[in-house]
């Protein structure tokens, strides 16, 4: 949605992927958005966390209460969420990505209601 909207290059990855080539592109310009639940693989996450921040990059944090004391200083922000099933979070967790998204783009002052080269529905042939 990032790209869709903002026209800023963004890609996601899974954290077990950023040490196989996206930690290159890492500096000081690079906001890294985390979006981790606290669960069994958290402490990996947090080891990410440390190499992004070791390389100036700028971590936003969107994690549980368990996440965000665990975490410790190595996000610049962030994002508390509720306690919850985990077979909802994904839902859940996506609304404030959204929203990082749609004030992106209204910050960047782009139309976020009709987005340049998308089309309404598509056609499958």
């Amino acid at each position: 949605k990032l790209k869709e909207i903002s026209y800023i290059h963004a890609e996601g990855y899974a954290a077990g992927e950023l040490k196989h080539g996206p930690i290159a592109l890492i500096d000081e310009e690079t906001p890294v958005v985390v979006v981790a639940p606290s669960d069994p693989l958290f402490d990996k996450t947090v080891s990410n966390m440390q190499e992004v921040a070791a390389r100036g990059g700028r971590v936003i944090l969107i994690t549980d209460a368990e996440g965000a004391n665990a975490a410790g200083d190595h996000a610049v922000e962030v994002i508390t969420m509720p306690a919850m099933d985990p077979f909802v979070q994904p839902l859940v967790y996506a609304i404030p990505v959204q929203l990082l998204a749609y004030h992106t783009a209204v910050f960047m002052g782009t139309d976020v209601d009709q987005p340049r080269n998308l089309a309404k529905s598509v056609t499958v042939e």
